[in-house]
């Protein structure tokens, strides 16, 4: 049975994900909020999370949020579970680089062909964690089956943002939610076709109307 490709991802409610763990996690760009998950994390987000890990699974992630991983997680204590979780499966990198990848169980992927042909294979499914120049690719190319989103109710103003540049548009169906005690949402999309679009404008506009839309475009408005 070929695998699917999981996408879990902590966001704030204006869609960044970037360093939710930490103020050293992921500094890019100046980001000054790292560590802005804790003060609202709770045991139903925690039980969430082990929903997503008791699965059998292998890691997908992008080269940066492969480094924080495997600064991290190898050097936990011995009776973490997550850790001791992390260091069995297989972890998959989806980069050019061609930087030593010295996590125990650690794989290259040069290209997202190179993907497309590991998620045909029979095996556990991908999750990722981190890695927002994954979501991009991975939607262009339809190889996304899920997405689980759980959503804090911070705003953050900037940072790296789940659906960043090229992204296409598309629609995307809900099959799960809930709600943490905190406030966070948990939702599971899955994608769902092309973007369809319409419209709620009277069929005859006003005068005033078409003068605007003749602002709008001629640049003026």
């Amino acid at each position: 049975m070929s695998r699917k490709i999981i996408g879990a991802a902590f966001l704030s409610l204006d869609g960044v994900m970037q360093a939710p763990g930490g103020p050293n996690e992921d500094t890019t760009g100046g980001f000054a909020h790292g560590g802005w998950l804790t003060s609202v994390f709770d045991e139903d987000l925690g039980s969430k999370i082990d929903e997503l890990f008791d699965q059998p699974f292998d890691l997908l992630l992008g080269r940066r949020t492969y480094e924080i991983f495997a600064a991290h997680w190898p050097f936990m204590p011995d009776d973490d579970p997550i850790a001791a979780t992390f260091a069995r499966i297989d972890k998959y990198v989806l980069t050019r680089s061609d930087a030593a990848l010295e996590w125990k169980g650690s794989h290259r992927l040069a290209d997202l062909d190179a993907l497309a042909a590991l998620k045909a294979e029979d095996g556990p499914n991908l999750v990722i964690q981190g890695s927002s120049t994954l979501y991009p690719q991975l939607l262009r190319r339809g190889l996304l089956d899920r997405l689980d989103l759980m959503i804090a109710p911070v705003v953050l103003g900037g940072g790296k943002r789940l659906f960043g540049d090229g992204t296409p548009p598309g629609e995307l169906r809900l099959v799960e939610h809930r709600l943490s005690r905190n406030g966070i949402s948990m939702a599971t999309y899955e994608p769902a076709g092309e973007l369809r679009t319409g419209s709620f404008q009277v069929p005859e506009p006003s005068d005033r109307e078409l003068r605007r839309r003749e602002k709008l475009a001629d640049g003026t408005w």
